[in-house]
C-alpha cells in the first residue's frame, strides 16, 4: 500500500510540473517532429532518468530542512540568491532568444544524450521537487526514507515520461501554440523569480 501511495504522490507531482510549457516540452515537440516519435522517445528517456535522481536529491534536502530548522536562515539566503541570479538569466534568455534563429540538427543516436544533457540545465527540478515534497511532509503525507524517496522517484520518473510522451505523440497539434508561449516563458519565470527573490531579500533584510 505504502508504495502505490507514494508511487502515486511521485505520478502527481511529476506530471503537474511537467505539463507547463517549458524548453524541455518544446524540445520534444520539435524533436518528434524532424526525428519521428520513436527518437522523441529516447530522448524522453534522458530526462526522466536524470529527474529520477532529481527527485531523490530533491527529497533528501527537504528532510534534512524539516528536521533541521536551524538551518532555514542560510537555506532562505541561499535561495533568494540562486533566485535573482535565475530570475536574471530568465531575462537574458528572454531578450536574446529572438536573435537565435539557427537551429541546430540533432543525431538520431545521440537522442538519450542530449535528453539527459538538456534535463541536467533544468535548473527548477530540485528545487520544485524539494518544495513538493516539504509541503507533503509538512502535511504528514511523507515520511522520508531511503525507500519512499526510491517509491517515489520511480512514480515522479513515470509521471514525466509520460507527460512528455504525450507531448511527442501530439506534437504537430500543440507545436505552434506551444511555440507560442514558450517565447514567453521566460519572461514569465524572470518576473515571478524576481518577485520572489526581491521580497526575500527585502524579508532579510
Amino acid at each position: 500500500m505504502i508504495f502505490f501511495t507514494y508511487l502515486f504522490l511521485g505520478f502527481i507531482i511529476a506530471a503537474s510540473g511537467s505539463i507547463v510549457p517549458s524548453f524541455l516540452n518544446l524540445t520534444v515537440v520539435k524533436f518528434s517532429l524532424r526525428s519521428g516519435r520513436k527518437s522523441a522517445l529516447y530522448l524522453i528517456g534522458g530526462f526522466a532518468t536524470v529527474l529520477f535522481f532529481q527527485a531523490n536529491i530533491g527529497a533528501y534536502l527537504s528532510n534534512i530542512l524539516m528536521k533541521n530548522s536551524e538551518y532555514m536562515t542560510t537555506i532562505h539566503k541561499v535561495g533568494t540568491g540562486i533566485l535573482i541570479v535565475l530570475s536574471i538569466n530568465f531575462f537574458r534568455l528572454y531578450f536574446t532568444s529572438n536573435k537565435q534563429k539557427v537551429k541546430e540538427e540533432i543525431d538520431k543516436s545521440k537522442a538519450y544524450l542530449h535528453g539527459v544533457g538538456m534535463s541536467l540545465l533544468n535548473t527548477f527540478a530540485i528545487p520544485f521537487y524539494f518544495t513538493s515534497i516539504s509541503l507533503l511532509i509538512g502535511l504528514k503525507f511523507f515520511e522520508y526514507s531511503l525507500l519512499n524517496s526510491l517509491y517515489f522517484s520511480i512514480g515522479s520518473t513515470i509521471g514525466s515520461f509520460s507527460l512528455y510522451t504525450t507531448y511527442a505523440m501530439i506534437a504537430d497539434k500543440i507545436e505552434h501554440k506551444l511555440t507560442f508561449v514558450s517565447t514567453k516563458i521566460d519572461f514569465i519565470l524572470g518576473s515571478l523569480t524576481g518577485i520572489v527573490g526581491i521580497s526575500n531579500l527585502i524579508y532579510l533584510l
